[in-house]
């Protein structure tokens, strides 16, 4: 019994190895333009939108505030700023949306977010956090356009 669990350990070891042995190629010029550290890995800056203390009433100045809010949005997404964004569903802690900010700082994510009218105005409040996440993230934006059939 002893030998069989064993040879089994062993077994499972050596099948360990052979799967990381078998693992493609790394690119290094591919990490390197991605600012990738030796796990594929980098810092960014997640943000959570919430709901601001600015209740506007004027339809048409809400309206405004979040075109221009979506406009800002597309201005960083094509900076390569801006990685994913997208709206949270209802909740009860009045969570809206995130970000996901390709800064290296939270200091420069939140000039990022200045340039933002909703925040600007407080109509949309954000609580920034340091996130660790894969360095490939951002290459998923390129298929994006090829899947989507109509602008929001």
């Amino acid at each position: 019994m002893k030998r069989t669990l064993t040879i089994a350990l062993f077994t499972l070891l050596c099948s360990a190895a052979y799967a990381q042995a078998e693992r493609p190629k790394y690119d290094k010029a591919l990490a390197d333009s991605l600012g990738a550290d030796d796990y594929g890995m980098k810092s960014y800056v997640l943000v959570i939108l919430k709901t601001g203390s600015n209740k506007v009433a004027d339809k048409a100045v809400l309206d405004s505030l979040f075109r221009g809010h979506m406009n800002n949005i597309n201005r960083l997404a094509d900076n390569g700023k801006l990685v994913v964004a997208g709206p949270l569903g209802k909740n009860d802690k009045t969570y809206r949306g995130i970000f996901i900010l390709n800064a290296k700082t939270v200091a420069e994510a939140n000039e990022l977010l200045q340039t933002d009218p909703a925040v600007q105005s407080k109509l949309l409040d954000a609580e920034v956090y340091q996130w660790y996440g894969s360095a490939a993230l951002p290459l998923y934006l390129q298929y994006h356009d090829k899947i989507e059939k109509q602008q929001p």
